[in-house]
């Protein structure tokens, strides 16, 4: 590691330790604190926060990589994960916030009164939690191994990476609760940004021009390094003949691209370390005013990544006479394509940008990890520990419970990402870390969001029908997602159903809700259900005054 690593890595580590250590529960509301911030985050802090816990390596490291390896498809990537807010902001945003406290879980076992639907729900959550979580530790593996080079205590430099920003992501969490989280993602998101306007900057200034880039990019056929490091030339799917960087089609034909949007989009609202932040928000009308912060900052940071792994692919090929970057080309060509961003920081900043750039995708692995921990304790510690396990249990307690699941979710992925070989699945994906994580928005896309949405605007849903969503779309989902995995690990070529299982298993979980709620309808009295949803603060002000009149508190 040069010495510009180390005090660029130094610096950020010890901010995000103040900040945790600084912002960390205290007092009589350690439960609301830690889980939600005390539900006091204004709208750009929590909008910056939102995309800290978004913005993961997929986005920072995973959409330039997708872009870098497959031109013009990779854009999918940014835009799926961009235009995913966007029914958050019509549909689901404003309600969420008013009717829930704490967690998805925990909105939709009070939406539905029902016990069945809020352990469900958990299940679904941890399992999201955990394979959202398992590439975030492979990408900071990948970017140790490539900044610092060296291990620690027998571990190669893959696994100490995995290892080292793991523990100190948990151990942040286990301190400074949402309340850091909040601060140390705002700041992080920040940072992230900074980053992408100046390494894009630096570009421009020394001539780049996308449309020349893309055009010199695709003089020659698109080819990526295989599993063996034998350069690939990819088939294009729709027409024939070679594949260009610049030519639709390259990687994903026509339902391939349609797959990979409807599963980003479906899957965005289903996230439960993104939707968790809306409970942060003080009214429902702060939340849906922080998805319009979000939009606009997703947007500006999806078309610098584009911009950069574009860039990346020209800069790359042209300085093979470097004698450091000859390990990790192959032809000219990058082995792994999450290097892009770094290498490319290297090539037109020196060592100094690199450095920058790999703190960059340390801070936005970490900020992700954080997200995640924080998501998967609310839902065992408020949703299953405080409600089943220990009911009569102080906050202290909670807490605890939470920080337990914290060190569990934390010690599960990192026997995972050692467990799995880094860059094993380049050779069939354009980015292994973006292509893991959009299993984790297939299964939140299959199950939570179809019900979530339906729960808040058809009311003829029922337990039984969402208890019936659920299962059917984490089964279909989690099956064909098992099967993709198995496909590409034994070098077969998938079917676009099974890299983008939310195709199938949406539409499923759909039909078996309305099939559900229709076989067995909800008996109870909705008026007071669809208020809470729906309703302005001074329809509820209203209600509940017409309510304590009954009873005789008022006259």
């Amino acid at each position: 590691m040069t010495g510009d690593s180390v005090l660029v890595f130094g610096l950020v580590l010890a901010m995000m330790v103040a900040v945790a250590v600084r912002a960390r529960p205290r007092g009589d509301t350690t439960k609301v604190d830690y889980y939600l911030a005390g539900q006091r985050v204004g709208l750009f802090t929590n909008a910056a926060a939102i995309c800290g816990d978004y913005f993961s390596a997929a986005s920072f490291l995973g959409v330039a990589a997708a872009v870098y390896a497959t031109g013009l498809d990779g854009v999918w990537y940014a835009t799926g994960f961009a235009a995913g807010f966007v029914p958050v902001l019509l549909f689901v945003a404003a309600p969420l916030r008013r009717f829930g406290d704490f967690s998805l879980p925990d909105f939709l076992g009070k939406r539905f009164a029902s016990d069945g639907v809020r352990v469900a729900a958990v299940v679904l959550v941890e399992l999201i939690v955990m394979t959202y979580l398992i590439p975030q530790a492979i990408a900071s593996g990948i970017t140790w191994d490539l900044v610092v080079g060296e291990g620690s205590q027998g571990l190669s430099p893959y696994a100490t990476g995995v290892v080292l920003s793991t523990v100190f992501v948990a151990g942040l969490v286990v301190i400074g609760g949402m309340r850091g989280a909040t601060w140390n993602q705002t700041l992080q998101f920040l940072f992230l940004l900074a980053i992408l306007l100046w390494l894009a900057a630096v570009v421009t200034v020394q001539g780049f021009s996308f449309p020349d880039a893309v055009a010199e990019a695709s003089r020659a056929p698109l080819a990526n390094p295989d599993a063996d490091g034998t350069l690939q030339v990819l088939s294009d799917r729709l027409q024939g003949g070679e594949a260009r960087f610049g030519m639709p089609g390259a990687r994903y034909g026509l339902a391939g691209q349609l797959g990979l949007l409807v599963t980003l989009i479906l899957g965005t609202a289903g996230l439960p370390h993104v939707m968790n932040r809306y409970f942060t928000s003080p009214s429902g009308r702060a939340a849906r005013m922080t998805t319009v912060w979000v939009l606009a900052l997703a947007g500006i940071f999806y078309a610098l990544a584009v911009m950069l792994g574009t860039a990346a692919r020209v800069s790359v090929s042209a300085a093979t006479d470097q004698a450091w970057l000859v390990p990790l080309t192959v032809d000219g060509v990058l082995r792994i394509p999450e290097h892009a961003l770094l290498v490319l920081g290297r090539l037109r900043t020196g060592s100094a940008g690199m450095a920058v750039v790999a703190a960059g995708a340390l801070v936005a692995i970490l900020s992700t990890i954080s997200g995640l921990l924080i998501a998967g304790a609310a839902s065992w510690g408020h949703d299953i520990h405080d409600r089943y396990l220990r009911p009569d249990a102080t906050q202290r307690q909670s807490v605890a419970a939470g920080r337990v699941a914290v060190v569990v979710l934390s010690l599960v992925s990192v026997v995972v990402a050692l467990a799995l070989e880094p860059g094993a699945l380049s050779a069939s994906v354009a980015s292994t870390v973006a292509a893991m994580v959009t299993w984790a928005f297939a299964l939140a896309g299959s199950t939570l969001t179809p019900v979530i949405v339906l729960a808040i605007w058809w009311r003829g849903t029922s337990p039984t029908g969402a208890l019936a969503g659920l299962v059917v779309g984490g089964v279909l989902a989690g099956g064909l997602m098992v099967v993709g995995v198995w496909q590409l690990t034994t070098g077969i070529e998938p079917a676009t159903v099974v890299l983008t299982p939310s195709l199938v298993a949406a539409p499923a979980a759909i039909a078996a809700t309305i099939g559900g709620s229709r076989l067995r309808p909800d008996p109870r009295d909705l008026d007071r259900v669809w208020l809470r949803l729906h309703g302005t603060a001074a329809d509820r002000r209203a209600e509940r005054i017409a309510r304590l009149t009954r009873r005789g508190v008022l006259s």
